[in-house]
């Protein structure tokens, strides 16, 4: 009886030393392959913040057929969204307000998040009318907040109080905003969402811009296109009268230099994005901000 124990105890010894190096193995070859393919991602930079290859060139996309290794890169202008530094710092928080109250919140939640946001930036102490500053913050335990200064990084803006809310009815609040562009909204670049926000009209009317932009084709990045090369004449489309609605006016720009070039590579199933934010790319290019992560 005690062979047969001793044989048994053996056998499942060998089988768990089994499983440890089955799975040793694995990790190491995923390590591997998610290091190949950051590897292949960064070519996929290397290929996007090139200033000769355009938006559409089919260099932007690289597969390797049965070995699965690849990239796919996208580059788009930072400036086709809001820079939440510029808006709060122009003291426009009535745009926000609105963006949020169309999101889902009711009107005093929106316009407390958007006070919140307003006092976090402001240099001073004092309170908005629906704000928070210090003392709001260490009610609720936390100190040293509000920073008082603009966002270094959009994360710091989930610390405002009242962005649980906003993050709740709207997750993907993220590809609304930037801290990296020039400041106005690029209307050669953003979305009818976005323009229809900012120009306070219906989205279908600001469907506009968008459609004459990419020209008679109605493909972006083609000779046809047709961009805007002042706010006033995009504008005008929109019947909005620049000199009537000086504080439409200030919430738009065109031809924005910040570019966001997103890099997808793929080795053996493994998928890492690397994701840089570049001012000046047909010039003299300055990296803003570098992220990575892991695809699932």
């Amino acid at each position: 009886m005690a062979v047969l124990w001793l044989i048994a105890i053996l056998a499942m010894a060998c089988m768990t030393a089994l499983r440890v190096i089955s799975f040793d193995m694995e990790l190491a070859t995923a390590k591997i392959h998610g290091s190949r393919a950051r590897q292949v991602a960064e070519m996929g930079i290397a290929v996007g913040s090139n200033p000769v290859v355009k938006r559409s060139d089919p260099l932007l996309r690289k597969m390797g057929g049965d070995s699965g290794e690849g990239f796919e890169v996208r580059v788009v202008s930072e400036g086709g969204r809001f820079n939440i530094n510029a808006i709060l710092l122009s003291d426009d928080k009535a745009l926000l307000s609105s963006i949020f109250a169309d999101w889902g919140l009711d009107i005093d939640q929106a316009q407390e998040v958007a006070d919140a946001l307003g006092d976090w930036v402001d240099a001073d102490d004092n309170v908005s009318l629906n704000g928070a500053e210090k003392k709001d913050y260490e009610k609720a335990g936390r100190i040293n907040q509000p920073f008082n200064r603009p966002f270094y990084d959009l994360s710091e803006v989930r610390l405002v109080r009242g962005m649980d809310l906003v993050e709740a009815v709207r997750p993907d609040w993220r590809d609304w905003f930037t801290i990296w562009s020039g400041g106005g909204l690029d209307l050669n670049e953003a979305s009818p969402e976005l323009i229809a926000a900012a120009a306070e009209c219906p989205v279908e009317q600001a469907d506009i811009i968008p459609e004459t932009v990419r020209g008679i084709d109605g493909m972006r990045d083609t000779l046809d296109d047709v961009p805007f090369q002042n706010p006033a004449a995009a504008l005008d489309l929109l019947g909005i009268d620049v000199n009537g609605r000086p504080d439409l006016a200030k919430r738009f720009t065109v031809n924005d230099s910040t570019t966001r070039i997103e890099s997808i590579g793929q080795a053996e199933g493994a998928k890492r994005k690397i994701t840089v934010i570049v001012r000046n790319r047909a010039g003299k290019p300055a990296l803003l901000e570098r992220t990575e992560e892991i695809i699932p």
